[in-house]
């Protein structure tokens, strides 16, 4: 297969999902052109520019860093239709007309390049049709791709060949949007809706008419619908109106206007459910309009009543029985709620066994196998299991018993039977879709392997679903070298040593300390590099709180110091290694972890990291490291100025740690220091561990050798009493407490050097004596223990 080169992408349509992918496609550096209609006064483009200076209010940020909105082209169909010509790709995002689209590709299609792709980011409309419309020279080019919103954050991606495209077009697309993109592709049938879309919306129309059948409020079913049953945060409603209700109603309109009773029997359930259709007339469109389901009013939750066409208060909770039953094994966890006697359990029970019914008949019709209904719903509905694998883990016949009960007894959504090969042949043989032979095809009657692609071989420990007993497990992969509670120590090839801390939230406790120590020791000796990497999220939320305590209970602040400078010498351990060690990050890397990013010799982050110093939330101070690391990092860059003034180069990073401030991606993270130049940020995070083990290979090839130990100039006596100027004013314009004043004042002392000349020369040690004094000075605090104990107890800052 020849290599794809996407040199430039162009972006059809400047509405929310058109702009929000050309932001996406900047956050992995690839040059786009954003096209809308001319505007009719001012600038043509005025259009495309409005929406690119949207992206930089929008929240979540769909952008890296807001400033990078500007590298986007806006361009306009009137005077800019030539600049097509020079892109390699070209995704259509307008609004979901067919005829809009139809005549739009009429237009383009002159000035589409011969080697270009075309493709639509339809959510729903007949990819066959569209292509219809183009010439025969494009239709081999020619393909749905649809992404989920919002682009940067929801990993799949759909892509939808018609019978003219060429198969080597779909594997070129899928190794750029896969590895380019960061994204999870899923081939989907050419069928409405397609996968997620079709599966996703029935269950919300399912749900919203089986709250109706149970009497639930709103507020009661995201409780029930969010964390508790492994879905997305936000629940049912709450999710619809970050979608926008009026998108919603536009996705249900085209099964309404594709599917028939002949080709869907939940048919009779696609009707506009009237509580929306009334929203969407009163202009209620959800979190575009800030009402929708519910309504902000100051800081009270409202939730629309549809009887009285008003809001009420929200904020109703489920029974706790119910969240308790929802933490039991699968198997126990379905009986309990089909067997509930409380609405809410009998509502769960329906819902589930609604999606199980819904995905088992339409499976053959809408993809190739039960893996891609599964990752699909994963990855653009934020399920931590897809329906056939919640299904397979509690116990695939007995389920089938019970939904075909359910079914015979008139109580489901439709009549139609499961299929015979639920209960018939390999399925129930296996137990479940889902094998270490492959994933269950209908149409192919036989499990079907993962697709072989080269991009592929990046990923060394894919995401897997239940019952892929064939894809390698990171805990248990490769050869182990060592292995504790806190630590495991293991090599895929002999060669690069990887450690993998197994701590919750991968918390640093003297036991990891002690064994990352251990670790460099083998490094050095037997292996040519060390990558510190662990299969699930967080990176690292820094040292272990609770683990610390109740050493500070019984040693005081003198046990306190020892730990900081046993962490401290672990982190120039790190540095002066002999070994080149990578960082290889995916998530939070905050307080210890993100001093372990910074002190390792090069970072592997993946686009999703979010690195900063925080300890000032638990009313402490960076204490292994991490403000010699700002003093040193802002003395290296004033070494490249002309001026011979340390303070500005000071700023970002002392400000940045003294308001706890995180990088909110890779990219801000670099903005902020903890990220340089030199670390490669990685879209996809599934290739991370792959592209830090040729990291640290390619440096030890290299000759890498570790930094000499040499001292730095600080700010001094006259930088700290700048700094604590800016305080006094901040506390008095009531921006920041006195408390705050107090720790963000010795953060001054420490990055400045303490008591000493402006550019007086430091070493680290000298520095990281100044930061454990200033620690454990703070952690005898009355405020500092008011704040780690809100911390432990709630998981939120105490402001005090």
């Amino acid at each position: 297969m020849s290599r794809f080169n996407v040199k430039k992408v162009a972006v059809l349509g400047a509405g929310v999902m058109g702009a929000q992918i050309a932001a996406h496609l900047v956050n992995v550096k690839v040059p786009v052109i954003l096209f809308d209609l001319p505007a009719k006064e001012g600038p043509k483009s005025a259009i495309a520019e409005k929406a690119i200076a949207n992206l930089k209010k929008l929240k979540p940020s769909p952008i890296g860093v807001a400033e990078d909105a500007d590298l986007i082209q806006p361009a306009n169909y009137e005077e800019h239709m030539k600049l097509l010509k020079g892109c390699d790709l070209i995704i259509e995002a307008i609004a979901e007309r067919m005829d809009w689209k139809l005549d739009l590709y009429h237009k383009i299609a002159p000035f589409v390049a011969k080697h270009a792709l075309l493709a639509s980011n339809t959510s729903g409309l007949s990819i066959t049709k569209l292509s219809e419309a183009l010439p025969d020279a494009i239709k081999p080019r020619f393909c749905g791709i649809h992404f989920f919103n919002p682009p940067r954050y929801m990993p799949l991606v759909e892509l939808i060949n018609t019978p003219t495209t060429n198969a080597e077009v779909l594997d070129q697309l899928e190794a750029f949007v896969t590895t380019g993109l960061g994204k999870g592709v899923v081939r989907a049938h050419d069928t409405p809706n397609f996968i997620a879309n079709r599966i996703g919306i029935a269950g919300m129309l399912s749900t919203i008419k089986q709250a109706e059948n149970f009497g639930l409020s709103y507020d009661v079913v995201d409780d029930l619908t969010g964390k508790k049953l492994g879905r997305a945060s936000s629940g049912t409603f709450r999710t619809a109106d970050v979608v926008g209700l009026d998108t919603m109603a536009h996705v249900v309109k085209t099964l309404q206007d594709n599917l028939s009773l002949e080709t869907d029997p939940f048919y009779g359930n696609f009707g506009t459910p009237p509580v929306l259709a009334k929203l969407i007339a009163l202009g209620n469109l959800g979190q575009k309009t800030k009402a929708g389901f519910f309504k902000k009013v100051g800081r009270d939750i409202l939730q629309f009543e549809l009887d009285s066409e008003d809001y009420v208060p929200a904020g109703g909770k489920a029974d706790e029985v119910y969240g308790r039953m929802l933490k039991k094994p699968a198997a126990e966890r379905l009986k309990l709620l089909r067997n509930a006697e409380g609405k809410e359990g009998q509502f769960l029970w329906a819902i589930l066994r609604d999606s199980f019914h819904y995905a088992a008949i339409h499976l053959e019709s809408i993809a190739e196998s039960a893996r891609d209904v599964d990752q699909a719903m994963r990855w653009g509905f934020g399920m931590k299991q897809g329906p056939f694998e919640l299904w397979q883990e509690a116990g695939w016949l007995e389920v089938a018993r019970m939904i075909q009960e359910d079914i015979d007894a008139g109580k489901a959504l439709a009549q139609a039977p499961l299929p015979k090969w639920v209960f018939e042949g390999a399925v129930a043989q296996a137990g479940g879709v889902h094998t270490g032979e492959g994933s269950w095809s209908p149409a192919l009657k036989k499990f079907v392997a993962r697709r072989v692609l080269p991009v592929y071989e990046r990923q060394l420990f894919p995401e897997k679903l239940l019952g892929e007993a064939n894809l390698p497990d990171w805990q248990s992969a490769g050869t182990t070298i060592a292995e504790s509670k806190a630590l495991r120590t293991w090599t895929l090839d002999g060669k690069v040593l990887i450690a993998s801390i197994k701590n919750k939230m991968h918390a640093i406790s003297p036991e990891v300390m002690e064994a990352l120590m251990e670790a460099v020791d083998v490094a050095e000796s037997e292996f040519d590099a060390m990558v510190i990497w662990s299969g699930d999220t967080p990176f690292s939320v820094g040292a272990d709180l609770e683990a610390t305590m109740p050493a500070f209970v019984i040693g005081g602040a003198d046990a306190i110091e020892s730990i900081e400078q046993e962490l401290q010498n672990l982190m120039l351990r790190l540095r002066y290694a002999q070994v080149p060690v990578v960082s290889a990050i995916h998530g939070l890397a905050l307080g210890g972890g993100c001093e372990l990013a910074v002190y390792s010799a090069r970072r592997v982050a993946h686009m999703e990291s979010y690195l900063g110093l925080v300890e000032v939330g638990v009313g402490l101070v960076p204490g292994a490291g991490g403000l010699t690391y700002l003093a040193r990092r802002a003395a290296e860059n004033a070494a490249t100025s002309t001026g011979k003034d340390l303070l500005p180069f000071l700023t970002e990073g002392f400000t940045a740690a003294a308001m706890a401030k995180v990088g909110m991606s890779a990219i801000e993270s670099r903005k902020l220091g903890y990220l340089l130049d030199s670390d490669i940020v990685v879209p996809h995070k599934d290739e991370v561990l792959f592209v830090a083990i040729n990291e640290a290979k390619a440096m030890a090839v290299g000759g890498w050798r570790a930094p000499l130990k040499r001292p730095f100039p600080v700010a001094g006596r006259s930088g700290i009493a700048t700094i604590k100027g800016s305080l006094v004013n901040m506390r008095d314009g009531g921006f920041i407490s006195e408390f705050d004043q107090h720790v963000a004042g010795l953060i001054a002392n420490v990055v400045c050097g303490g008591d000493v000349d402006a550019g007086t020369l430091v070493d680290e040690a000298y520095l990281m004596k100044l930061e454990r004094q200033a620690f454990c000075h703070l952690i005898a605090h009355p405020k500092t223990h008011e704040r780690i104990l809100g911390m432990l107890n709630t998981g939120k800052p105490v402001r005090n």
